[in-house]
């Protein structure tokens, strides 16, 4: 119950956090970086009288049914949720904060600070399980028919999307867009691998039992002690394994140095821990 809040929580600011990056940036810039956001932003621009929040919303039902019609009910809520969360969070943006012009007036500026924001907050759905839908769906459609694999699903659409673009607000924009696409794959990337990622630690110490009661009783973490025989001395030394997150590194690094100067330590960047103390294999 209490993951399930916390989770609950977490899509949300990042759901807002994507609705302020399209709402304040890409919209008034005609940015149509890929996505139902950019198909409707497309309409939007021949159609003004419907807001792009309604279009999304509409866009986003018909998307479900083709899903549910052409793959089966397996949409999960979460996803669900965040779909029509995102166009309702961007429709009362619309409603009740509205912006009538660029905020800075200049158009790259604003493409890298709205894509940094809505990057940043997709990715934070992603990490509690959940996906903003849209194109994902159409992705998912050509995967099980045509045998494309998802990513490149999603990038023939959002290209679709970016192309759309440049029809009706010119090549410039559509070029923007384009690179708007390019750019958010890689923050979605950098920010997942920057939140999930922990260290791996092998010690070579002489002060095995005291470090290995540090790791258990302070950090919180297990760890594995096994032996090993220098390859030069030919001496038999026990080794520790853990990995912690960045906080708890810097703790034990700490006191390593205290209890051990003559400690050799290994640190790896994990970019994905699952199992007991981190992320649970059943997500």
């Amino acid at each position: 119950m209490k993951n399930n809040i916390k989770e609950f929580i977490f899509i949300n600011i990042g759901l807002a956090l994507v609705a302020a990056g399209i709402y304040y940036f890409l919209i008034p810039n005609n940015l149509a970086a890929g996505g139902v956001s950019g198909l409707s932003m497309i309409i939007n621009h021949f159609v003004p009288q419907i807001p792009v929040g309604l279009l999304m919303l509409i866009m986003n039902l018909i998307l479900f049914v083709m899903g549910i019609i052409f793959i089966g009910s397996s949409f999960g809520i979460k996803t669900i949720y965040s779909s029509f969360s995102l166009s309702g969070m961007i429709w009362i943006l619309e409603s009740f904060l509205p912006i009538k012009a660029s905020l800075t007036g200049d158009i790259f500026l604003e493409l890298i600070f709205g894509i940094l924001i809505a990057g940043a907050g997709m990715a934070i759905v992603f990490l509690n399980n959940a996906s903003t839908g849209g194109t994902d769906i159409i992705a998912k459609i050509l995967n099980k028919y045509y045998h494309i694999n998802i990513g490149r699903g999603v990038l023939i659409s959002d290209f679709l999307i970016t192309l759309a673009a440049a029809f009706a607000f010119g090549i410039k924009i559509g070029l923007y867009a384009l690179l708007g696409v390019i750019i958010n794959g890689f923050v979605i990337d950098f920010v997942i691998e920057g939140i999930e990622t922990n260290k791996q630690v092998t010690i070579v110490t002489t002060k095995v039992d005291i470090i290995n009661a540090f790791i258990i009783s302070n950090l919180g973490r297990g760890a594995t002690v096994y032996l090993a025989k220098g390859a030069y001395t030919n001496e038999q030394k026990e080794i520790i394994t853990t990995v912690v997150d960045r906080k708890e590194f810097i703790k034990l690094r700490s006191f390593i140095k205290e209890v051990d100067q003559r400690a050799f330590v290994t640190v790896n960047n994990v970019h994905e821990t699952l199992g007991e103390g981190f992320k649970s294999l059943m997500q």
